[in-house]
């Protein structure tokens, strides 16, 4: 009976005046924000400039502008740097796009780089990240390694063209990813790490690995292989602006993994996973790289896809000082918030701040677990704890609404919740394993009112 009557309530309030001292207050760290926000600038746009011609432009995907493109990369290198301004038109490209340092690369409203779908043409291979393990790979279609300011600007798009190929081959990779986590967990040198061409691990569609000053703004991206953009190992990137109708399997729009000091502002999400995806490696790895993720502001942003902001799963150097404000929905989303690891991950989530989001339908509004799928056998239990949740509203989560996942022995702790109202749940809140959990002014499902007088 008891379980019925939480099952189908329809309308809960919780005012918890536990730590009233700490709930009374905005728990927002703005001077924080502010200092991590002044680490972030956009790298100088150069001055000399080099315009491309037209070239590629009957969308025919037979003409190629690859060597078109690689020979501006190269007189940008022996110029010190260069602004590339690629004009309106179709730029069919056989093969990937390799970055060199100090250059801004615009394209122009009406510009579209549109890559094969010949899955040869991104060999050789190289290195990489895939799902938080260093290998050897296909080169993402878009790549930066050890570069440094580099902009992809402009009004025009990044399509990926991945419809009939790479997006196809998600059920044929069992067999290579498990090898990957082989190598992660027996530490296998990289160098011997070789995927590639008959191992059917997806290429990302832009990568930046360890480079630092990046800026991506106005551009569409559209028909990822893999995650969108993923930065690894990186420093100082702005994403702004950027509209995302990426909808393939496990297009991510914006993964930082081992990254810190990142804006994502004034975004358009559209995406068949992930909005943001913030990851710091995955397991043994991980661990040992031990480079997390941090100081990362999400803001001003329209969510779409499967889920709004995610930490994890592979989180194994740890996330923190994440800061997500005034964003709000473009369409459907399976979760709003959602911090996900597994006792194989280790590592610790902490210093995530939330602040002015509004959701629409989701399935689950506010979700944390510390063993995401059931996963995981090592024991290695992340430390999940000082959350910041203030000033969301949600108007129906068709399961959870607040749902908070410890393991058991390691409890999650100290998370704050403040001026949450979800108009309707099915499951309004559920708490396992957990310590610490303060909350004030929190509804779901509604507000009960002063009982009205009655005769006695």
């Amino acid at each position: 009976m008891k379980k019925q009557i939480i099952g189908n309530c329809v309308c809960i309030l919780l005012t918890l005046l536990i730590c009233q001292s700490a709930l009374a207050q905005d728990f927002y760290p703005e001077a924080k924000r502010d200092e991590i926000l002044k680490n972030i600038k956009a790298p100088a746009i150069p001055a000399f400039k080099i315009k491309l011609k037209k070239k590629g432009t009957k969308n025919d995907s037979i003409t190629d502008n690859r060597k078109v493109f690689q020979q501006a990369f190269a007189k940008a290198k022996a110029k010190g740097g260069a602004h590339i301004i690629v004009p309106a038109g179709t730029y069919f490209i056989n093969g990937p796009l390799h970055l060199e340092s100090n250059i801004c690369l615009e394209l122009q409203k009406g510009a579209r780089l549109k890559f094969t779908d010949n899955t040869d043409s991104y060999l050789p291979v190289v290195l990489t990240s895939w799902e938080g393990t260093f290998l050897y790979n296909y080169s993402p279609f878009i790549y930066a390694y050890q570069k440094e300011n580099i902009s992809i600007i402009g009004e025009g798009t990044i399509d990926g063209n991945a419809m009939k190929s790479f997006s196809t081959w998600k059920p044929n990779q069992k067999a290579s990813l498990q090898l990957s986590r082989d190598y992660n967990h027996n530490s296998t040198p990289i160098k011997e790490r070789i995927f590639g061409k008959g191992h059917f691990l997806r290429p990302h569609l832009v990568q930046f690995f360890e480079c630092k000053n990046i800026l991506v703004e106005g551009v569409t991206v559209t028909n990822s292989p893999f995650w969108c953009i993923h930065l690894v190992k990186s420093e100082n990137a702005t994403f702004r602006a950027i509209n995302f109708i990426a909808k393939l399997v496990n297009n991510d729009g914006i993964d930082p993994e081992y990254s810190k000091n990142i804006l994502i502002e004034n975004i358009n999400f559209n995406n068949g996973d992930d909005n943001v995806a913030i990851k710091a490696g995955r397991d043994t790895e991980g661990r040992a790289t031990a480079i997390p993720s941090e100081n990362i502001i999400i803001r001003n942003c329209k969510f779409k896809g499967l889920h709004g902001v995610v930490m994890g799963s592979e989180m194994s150097a740890g996330v923190q000082n994440i800061f997500v404000e005034n964003c709000g929905v473009g369409g459907y989303l399976k979760r709003g918030i959602y911090l996900k690891s597994n006792p194989d991950r280790g590592g610790f989530i902490r210093n995530i701040y939330v602040k002015n989001v509004e959701l629409g339908d989701v399935e689950d509004c506010f979700f944390i677990t510390s063993f995401y799928h059931g996963e995981g056998t090592a024991g290695l239990i992340t430390d999940i704890r000082d959350i910041f949740i203030q000033n969301v509203t949600c108007k129906k989560a068709s399961y959870g609404g607040i749902v908070i996942q410890g393991f058991p022995g390691k409890p999650i702790k100290d998370i704050y919740l403040k001026n949450i109202t979800i108009d309707d749940a099915k499951v309004p809140l559920s708490l396992t394993n957990t310590e610490e959990i303060r909350m004030s002014n929190v509804s779901i499902g509604g507000i009960v009112t002063a009982a009205p007088s009655t005769a006695q």
